[in-house]
């Protein structure tokens, strides 16, 4: 064959093709070592069609098998994080991601593993990374995990709770603090994920003059790359910060008008295709519900919505989470009896539609009962209650799949992101890591 080529890895010698280490890309080293045609730049060793690379040979067998045949199998022998280290060297990361799980689709999960904290019984969220990882909070602390669930260095906050955290990138999380009285700082700052290094804090200026603050709920823009957190001063001051999530300048803020508490919110939500935020402030933070979109350039709520002053019965009560799913132009709320209510967007300050079709079912014998958390992803809608998490699909919001592990505790917490599902239980803070098996791997 004209394209054979012979790599020698560590003392090893590989016989493959061109063809072959053309499926590893333009951006890989191989990519690096061919021109546009994968004809070798440059000589190879001893004049014999051969490169020589310093690096593990066990690794290297694991990964060229993969260019091969596009399916990944590790030997028991080998350890998974060696094999994500040369992976990385050799730019086929992707590939090895690829080929270990598919596109998210609640309809086809399968639970891959199950993590256990260090702080048991203070686990209070969880928030999925864009590449496959995760962090976690823990009191004052965030533990932070690669795609390969190797722990990195914790983000320390000091003593201040934690109330909210997210990822900017995959290289940064903003985290939001009680302010404490005592120490005048709190707010909320920026962290490198991998290294746990504070960047910088985020400031609130009101003419001119730095507030302190306590940051509440988090929401991220990626078009044009804002922050947004629910801030309140210690006056019990309520508004919505802005900053610039590459400088970490403060932008803009939105005071809340009469009659509405924004402030305290604990949902935020950046909605691209009209480039609004969803603000709702939720029990228990306050006896009722308020619900809005603001709009920043026009310094005004664009559609509202609040259980205060309409003859409302008590199932419709207490609204424990809720969230936008701006293709259907509505949002589902869920009220302390897990039920899910939809209100149309196009009709603003409209009543909620029960839907009994779409209520949660409760599983299992949980010991201590947590709030339901909604999600969506995909088209997708999910919602948590007790043990378990319902996914809920099509223009009706029909119950399609239930996801479950043989002995979980209460959920208090879940995340999507980066084609994985964490999921947070009371239960010594274990949290459960869901992924789609790639398709051939179900033929």
């Amino acid at each position: 064959m004209k394209d054979r080529i012979k790599l020698n890895v560590g003392g090893r010698i590989f016989e493959t093709t061109t063809t072959t280490l053309a499926n590893a890309g333009r951006n890989s080293l191989f990519g690096a070592m061919f021109d546009d045609q994968w004809n070798p730049r440059g000589p190879m060793d001893g004049g014999q069609n051969e490169y020589f690379i310093d690096r593990n040979p066990a690794c290297f067998s694991v990964l060229l098998d993969l260019l091969r045949t596009g399916e990944l199998h590790i030997p028991a022998n080998l350890p998974e994080h060696l094999l994500y280290r040369e992976a990385l060297y050799y730019g086929l990361l992707d590939h090895v991601r690829a080929a270990k799980w598919g596109e998210f689709d609640g309809n086809r999960v399968k639970l891959a593993t199950s993590v256990r904290g260090r702080a048991p019984g203070d686990g209070t969220a969880i928030r999925a990374g864009p590449d496959g990882g995760c962090v976690v909070a823990h009191g004052s602390m965030v533990h932070v995990y690669s795609w390969t669930m190797e722990q990195l260095p914790p983000l320390n906050l000091n003593y201040q709770r934690i109330n909210d955290m997210g990822f900017v990138d995959a290289h940064r999380v903003a985290v939001c603090a009680c302010e404490r009285i005592d120490r005048g700082d709190g707010g909320m700052g920026m962290f490198n994920s991998s290294t746990g290094e504070l960047l910088y804090k985020f400031q609130v200026s009101h003419e001119n003059q730095p507030k302190s603050f306590s940051a509440g709920a988090l929401s991220f823009s990626p078009e044009s790359g804002q922050i947004f957190a629910s801030c309140r001063g210690r006056s019990n001051e309520y508004g919505i910060g802005v900053w610039d999530g590459y400088t970490g300048k403060q932008t803009d803020f939105y005071y809340e008008t009469a009659g509405w508490s924004i402030g305290d919110s604990g949902r935020l939500q950046c909605l691209p295709t009209t480039n609004l935020l969803f603000v709702a402030t939720l029990y228990p933070r306050t006896e009722n519900c308020y619900i809005q979109l603001l709009d920043f350039r026009e310094k005004k709520a664009v559609w509202s919505w609040s259980d205060v002053g309409w003859p409302a019965t008590i199932d419709e009560k207490m609204v424990l989470d809720a969230i936008v799913m701006e293709d259907g132009n509505s949002i589902c709320v869920v009220n302390q009896y897990d039920d899910l209510g939809f209100m149309d967007l196009r009709s603003n300050g409209g009543s909620v539609r029960w839907s009994t079709r779409s209520r949660l079912l409760k599983m299992g014998n949980a010991d201590e009962r947590c709030y339901p958390k909604l999600a969506t992803h995909g088209g997708q809608l999910f919602a948590s209650t007790n043990d378990s998490i319902s996914v809920f699909c099509g223009p009706d919001w029909v119950l399609t799949s239930r996801l479950r592990r043989s002995h979980g505790g209460s959920i208090c917490d879940f995340s999507i992101g980066g084609d994985r599902l964490f999921v947070l239980h009371n239960e010594e803070d274990v949290f459960d890591v869901w992924e789609t098996p790639p398709l051939r791997a179900l033929s």
